[in-house]
């Protein structure tokens, strides 16, 4: 008589690094030694693939199975206990059918990267291996790792990827048992300090006895200017790599040395009487009751707050934190741009103190892991960040609040590609929380749901303190030219400009193009500057002298003479942030001017120095791109300049009114919040566009009626969702080829299934920039529903192409709602 085989326990586990199409649980024996540390929501390293090599991976779920010879063990539990919620298990799950992501792609988004798992593979000899069956060049390498002087020594002697011929010797050593592999697993945090450089004192009492490359001459000649710089910024200015300064430190010219890195304030900054100090307005009052009201009933519930810039939504989201605190639960204020974060972090420290962690991608990967921590602990119970905050680790969510909701950094644009917004009220739902979504400028996806009914709308359509609107003036470029003036700066902006520094007040003018130059072509062939990576020009950049790309990051040196035409002399377009400094340095020579931008920002405090110098009126004047357009606050700001904000109106995204419209709404809003009266000028080559128009009337009804129309009229979000399916490739042939499979696949699935919901298919077509990175780039978009139906109906695509071999080096992604340009 057969026994029945007992059950043995079994993980499912999610592992890393995974490829869509192959991507599953996978189900791994675990070992009796492992079987306490082994529950579902700890990491774990397995053997993966027909080699066994090892990867990390993740416990997904531990059940009983019967007994199976295929499967394997696992290799080591890494974790005492899960890092993994079962709220963020369920998380998993949920990006993985929402966003088409790989499991693994999902932990990565949930945990911070400073916990991310390297495995690091080495090899050890076998006590009493025979070795009398080894063949000479066996033998030999086995007589050479057993007189190694040094365990680098002995991994240096078995790295087979300077010497690939000794690839099979190993691995035939492996197979006889000589030696086996052994799998560490470490995990990557960085240290809390800058990397600095400066020169030696050596090189300052006798320069001319050091012998300097000409890249080296540029970088000490900035270190004699400055005294001192990060590694980085002398990269970056120089246009040299990291390699010439260990180079220039070697020589005994310079020397690194480590600065502490920014690290947050604390209870320090802590007010007793802060909240208590904030009075509000009867319409603040009102949200305020409305939504404290919601919080007390612990169900569910979305609501739209559409207040003017200046009605004061920040008080309001401050008495709601005290509010959710007071009733034991935790709360969220996520933020579209990192460029917010110092100001809003010392008003919210200076009302709730240390109980408040940020999160956001400009911190090093100890501060986040340090902030996740925090939280995990309790220790935190205000979440304050970008997207990724989303995430926390919070327990008990009784409040998430979205400022500036409809901003597109909301959206991730890699795996996993998910809405912020989508995510949050996943949580709300798990937490039977309250999700408020706050802006001046609402998404029109957002306006719309209110208008249904499914978001609940509040309203506050007064400044606080009934102060006024800033006034806007539209400035006809075209009669400025008319006129003779062929600058960038029209007459009346001069003079605005003028007034402001006598009296004293602060101005902040608009240009969303960083860089000098943005377009250089030869005055022969006309023929443009390209990127080597790219399908798009270069933009110049005077600081470093170089010409830059702003998709790929690529630096090159400006050519002597044109690599079409062989011609010597240039033409220089455009301007962007760096021009606009130098210009109005020469315009108005005693004011002091900031530019913030992102070659300005690269550290991570530069973004605080920056505008508290400006709030501390070290500066009069700001120039920058959309960083300083919206959530800012400084009360002697009376004017704002936009400049050259015609181009967003045609970025080739459906959505680039409603962007525009947004970015002149708020920088305006950025005028007279200090009592003074603010007034805005927009400079426009345009100036009978309507989208222009309802922007200086700071109407937004007038905007949504007119957008909401022609989004019914072309069939796009709201009315529909729309899902791109991108292809890349580094062959264009290859991209084409497989752009126009995937349409013949939709098709075929379309017919073999009689598929009968809503759906509309445009492309394939080339990107809106056709190559980015090296990549050449294809798209098709679908117009459907995004529900569950569709969703299986875009996998059977994804996984369908997957089977086609020549395309294995392709990568095919969707992406839900996303960009489409």
């Amino acid at each position: 008589m057969i026994q029945p085989q007992s059950a043995v326990r079994t993980a499912l586990v999610a592992v890393y690094n995974v490829a869509y199409s192959f991507d599953r649980e996978f189900s791994y024996i675990i070992p009796e030694e492992m079987s306490e540390k082994a529950v579902a929501g700890v990491r774990v390293i397995v053997p993966f693939g027909r080699g066994g090599r090892k990867r990390a991976g993740l416990i997904l779920e531990v059940k009983e199975t019967v007994p199976d010879r295929k499967l394997k063990p696992l290799v080591s539990v890494v974790d005492s206990k899960p890092v993994i919620s079962d709220e963020m298990m369920k998380m998993i799950f949920w990006l993985k059918e929402n966003t088409f992501c790989t499991y693994y792609d999902a932990v990565r988004t949930i945990l911070p990267s400073g916990m991310n798992i390297r495995v690091n593979e080495k090899y050890e000899l076998c006590e009493g291996a025979v070795l009398s069956s080894l063949s000479g060049e066996e033998l030999n390498l086995v007589c050479f790792l057993k007189n190694a002087s040094s365990k680098r020594e002995f991994d240096e002697l078995l790295d087979s990827s300077s010497n690939p011929e000794k690839a099979p010797v190993i691995e035939s050593l492996i197979e006889k048992g000589v030696i086996r592999r052994v799998s560490e697993a470490s995990q990557k945090v960085n240290d809390k300090f800058i990397r600095m450089v400066k020169l030696t004192d050596r090189y300052i009492s006798d320069p001319l006895m050091f012998r300097l490359t000409p890249k080296q001459q540029q970088a000490v000649k900035l270190l004699e200017e400055n005294g001192s710089a990060s590694v980085k910024e002398v990269c970056y200015i120089c246009s040299i790599t990291a390699a010439v300064i260990k180079n220039l430190i070697r020589t005994g010219a310079a020397e690194e040395y480590s600065l502490p890195d920014y690290s947050m304030p604390g209870e320090e900054d802590f007010e007793p009487d802060a909240v208590g100090s904030i009075v509000l307005s009867e319409s603040q009052d009102k949200v305020f009751r409305r939504v404290a009201e919601k919080i007390d009933e612990s169900v569910p519930h979305c609501f739209l707050l559409h207040g003017v810039t200046g009605s004061g939504k920040t008080s309001v989201f401050v008495k709601l934190i005290e509010k959710t605190l007071e009733s034991g639960k935790q709360a969220m204020l996520l933020i579209p741009e990192i460029a917010l974060t110092p100001q809003i972090v010392k008003n919210f420290r200076r009302c709730f103190g240390a109980t408040v962690s940020v999160i956001h991608s400009n911190l090093s990967l100890s501060q986040r892991l340090e902030e996740y921590r925090r939280i995990s602990s309790g220790m935190s119970r205000i979440v304050i960040g970008t997207r990724s905050a989303v995430f926390a680790p919070l327990d008990n969510i009784g409040l998430i609040i979205m400022d500036e909701e409809g901003e597109r950094s909301y959206k991730s644009d890699s795996a996993p590609r998910y809405s912020t917004v989508s995510v949050a009220k996943e949580r709300c739902r798990t937490h039977n929380a309250v999700l408020l979504l706050g802006s001046a400028t609402p998404s029109v996806e957002s306006y719309y749901y209110a208008q249904k009914g499914i978001y609940e709308l509040l309203e506050l359509t007064e400044r606080y303190n009934k102060s006024e609107l800033p006034h806007v003036e539209i400035v006809d470029m075209n009669e400025e030219r008319s006129r003779g003036n062929m600058t960038e700066y029209s007459d009346v902006l001069v003079n605005e400009i003028n007034a402001n520094l006598q009296s004293g007040e602060q101005t902040i003018l608009l240009l969303n193009r960083r860089g000098y130059h943005t377009f250089i072509s030869c005055s022969g062939c006309s023929t443009p500057l390209y990127c080597e990576n790219c399908s798009i020009p270069y933009t110049y950049h005077k600081t470093n002298n170089s010409l830059v790309c702003h998709y790929c990051g690529n630096i090159a040196p400006v050519p002597s003479e044109c690599p079409s035409c062989g011609k010597t002399v240039f033409k220089q377009t455009g301007f962007g942030t760096q021009k606009m400094e130098e210009q109005l340095s020469e315009l108005f020579p005693t004011a002091r001017i900031l530019r913030m931008d992102a070659d300005t920002t690269f550290s991570r405090y530069a973004y605080e120095k920056n505008f508290k110098d400006f709030a501390d009126k070290k500066y009069d004047i700001m120039v920058g791109t959309q960083m300083i357009g919206k959530g800012l606050d400084f009360p002697d700001v009376t004017l704002v300049g936009i400049l050259s904000i015609d181009k967003s109106l045609f970025s080739g995204d459906f959505r680039s009114y409603e962007r525009t419209f947004s970015l002149i709404t708020q920088v305006a809003g950025r005028s007279g919040r200090g009592g003074k009266p603010g007034r805005a000028y927009l400079q426009t080559f345009m100036p009978d566009h309507y989208v222009l128009n309802l922007a200086a009337h700071q109407n937004y009804q007038g905007f949504y009626d007119e957008e909401i129309a022609l989004r019914k009229t072309l069939i796009f979000p709201p009315v529909c969702d729309v899902c791109v399916i991108g292809v890349s490739s580094v062959s264009d042939a290859a991209a084409a080829s497989a752009s126009a499979v995937i349409l013949s696949i939709i098709k075929e699935i379309v017919a073999s299934e009689k598929i009968k919901f809503p759906l509309r298919v445009l492309g394939p077509a080339q990107s809106g920039i056709a190559r980015i990175n090296g990549k050449y780039r294809y798209r098709l978009i679908l117009k459907c529903k995004n529900n569950s139906q569709t969703r299986e109906f875009i996998r059977k695509i994804l996984l369908k192409t997957a089977e086609y071999r020549e395309f294995s080096n392709v990568n095919i992604y969707a992406d839900m709602n996303g960009e489409i340009i």
